[in-house]
């Protein structure tokens, strides 16, 4: 039993959708292309926005800047978004494994990560062992939140 828990904001109950899991605090157009780029391949596309705590535990006090439910409300508002859950457990709850117990019950068609995500290899890991493909999807270059941040504090 995993110690993650999916908290479903815009439910998405059907098998083979593909699965994208993120902060995404600051929706920009990094996120959009990415996003877009998913579901252009076809299969519905189901978000999964981490919590703050866990945001907090990694990124730092000042993170997240939006709440989660808010997060999960922009992504659920995109039209080539099916589905979108919050991702809530323990900061250290984080592996492979976690992931593999949260998402087999949504039984994905795919989980798609960026490419340079430093847990791709766990993430390939994770959709051998549920049966589904792995898609590795272009960054956009320059566009991430951290980077935001980053310039709206030295305005």
């Amino acid at each position: 039993m995993s110690s993650l828990e999916a908290v479903w904001v815009q439910p998405y109950e059907r098998p083979g959708a593909a699965v994208v899991t993120g902060v995404f605090d600051i929706l920009h157009v990094g996120h959009v292309r990415y996003l877009g780029a998913v579901a252009a391949r076809g299969l519905p596309l189901v978000v999964g926005v981490e919590d703050d705590p866990r945001v907090r535990a990694w990124k730092g006090p000042t993170r997240p800047l939006n709440p989660a439910p808010e997060r999960a409300e922009v992504l659920a508002a995109l039209r080539f978004v099916s589905g979108v859950f919050i991702v809530t457990g323990p900061p250290e709850a984080h592996g492979p494994e976690d992931y593999i117990d949260l998402l087999a019950p949504m039984r994905p068609g795919a989980l798609a990560h960026t490419a340079g995500d430093p847990h791709a290899g766990a993430r390939a890991t994770a959709a051998a062992i549920l049966s589904a493909e792995c898609w590795e999807m272009d960054a956009i270059p320059g566009r991430s939140t951290t980077r935001i941040v980053d310039a709206a504090a030295k305005s």
